[in-house]
């Protein structure tokens, strides 16, 4: 069950977000498993429908979840989410890293730094 916490730095939409993804990995919500509506949810959980509305339109667009119109929004059948928000993280960070016109293998071993926990990514 999720719970959002009023008291949290985390914004309301981002915690319903994670707290449905977490779902997702945990197997407690499964693909094809119907979400409830955004007035429905906004009300369970004392928050906005704006706010609900917003973390499902994230989902949506991370291909987490679908809405299928009239019919209701829905847990999406496209494989692990966790795997799903690594591939957009690596998207990001090549994005970025060709706006600063790094060479790549730089950036790779900057990466493997910074996944090893090294304090000091700078001397990769």
């Amino acid at each position: 069950m999720i719970v959002i916490d009023p008291a949290s730095h985390v914004p309301p939409f981002e915690q319903l977000r994670a707290g449905l993804v977490d779902a997702m990995t945990s197997g407690e919500l499964t693909p094809g498993d119907r979400l409830p509506t955004v007035r429905r949810l906004a009300e369970d959980l004392g928050i906005a429908p704006g706010t609900v509305a917003r973390a499902y339109r994230e989902l949506e667009a991370s291909t987490l979840i679908e809405t299928r119109g009239r019919n209701g929004t829905f847990v999406a059948f496209t494989g692990d989410p966790t795997r799903q928000q690594a591939q957009q993280a690596a998207a990001a960070f090549a994005e970025q890293i060709r706006a600063l016109r790094m060479d790549a293998d730089e950036a790779l071993a900057l990466v493997a730094a910074a996944l090893r926990g090294g304090g000091d990514v700078a001397s990769a």
